[in-house]
């Protein structure tokens, strides 16, 4: 599913000092995050075989790299609530691959993924290398996939997902989709939580709202050039929700319906909801 409800802005031409600032960024980000990739994997030679799923160390060379390379980008974060502990999942709002960045510098996370993510070059090999979980949204695949989720939860890994299943223009919340819901009402999950997490991009001065949004046909070259050439970058807003318990609602639908609430209303709170539609 690629979400193009909008047009997408203009290009903005790029003058001499935008290229300056390409550069100047550009190097430093790619020596932080594919430096931190290749120590990740030697390191994960180690790890793999001692601990087999658990991840006890790499998972903070990847907050470490995400929270450097957002320092790089100038885009800065102000966190509200905090990540809950204990086993579960997170779900929030998805408006660009910086999502990525943001959730994994604020906690330690394994995002679940749809499975083209893994043939996406640079993205998918980052992907691969930090644990992420690659499904196909298909009813058949189902019960394999509640297996997965629950080797991983047992392993003591917290799931991060994106219910919208697309990236949108980040000032509107689309309606969640239940079918991964479904995975977390497992009997062998009987302390299983899930925590919505709002995202809520603030764009820099003279920029459109939609500044941060990645939809449709643009292509990641093309946004990624533009957040290196932008001057001043703005701010991104996580507000992480109190905890849903599995034990409070009757079924997915239910849990998925409370979650997208919970989403919705902190990007309405932050003034970032443009769009506004109420919860199914």
């Amino acid at each position: 599913m690629i979400w193009d409800g909008v047009p997408q802005p203009p290009p903005r031409p790029l003058t001499w000092r935008d290229r300056l600032r390409v550069a100047r960024r550009g190097v430093p980000m790619a020596t932080v995050v594919f430096g931190g990739l290749l120590v990740l994997l030697a390191l994960r030679l180690i790890e793999r075989p001692v601990y087999g799923l658990r991840r006890p160390f790499t998972p903070w060379i990847t907050q470490a790299v995400c929270r450097a390379a957002l320092a790089i980008l100038g885009l800065r974060r102000d966190v509200r609530g905090a990540p809950m502990r204990g086993t579960g999942a997170t779900v929030a709002n998805h408006a660009s691959w910086l999502d990525i960045f943001t959730l994994n510098a604020s906690e330690r996370i394994y995002f679940v993924s749809k499975s083209e993510v893994a043939d996406w070059p640079g993205i998918g090999w980052l992907a691969r290398a930090t644990g992420t979980i690659f499904i196909r949204r298909d009813r058949r695949e189902a019960r394999s996939q509640t297996e997965m989720f629950e080797a991983r939860l047992k392993a003591g890994h917290r799931l991060m997902f994106f219910p919208e299943g697309t990236s949108t223009d980040g000032i509107r919340v689309l309606p969640f989709k239940t079918t991964l819901f479904a995975a977390f009402f497992s009997a062998d999950l009987p302390a299983m939580r899930v925590q919505p997490v709002t995202l809520a991009y603030h764009a820099p001065e003279g920029a459109p709202a939609t500044f941060y949004g990645w939809w449709g046909d643009h292509g990641f070259g093309a946004h990624l050039l533009r957040m290196l050439a932008w001057p001043r970058h703005g701010t991104v807003e996580l507000i992480y929700h109190t905890p849903l318990q599995l034990a409070d609602y009757s079924d997915r639908k239910s849990l998925a319906r409370a979650a997208e609430a919970a989403v919705r209303a902190g990007l309405r709170a932050s003034g970032r909801l443009s769009v506004d539609a109420p919860p199914r």
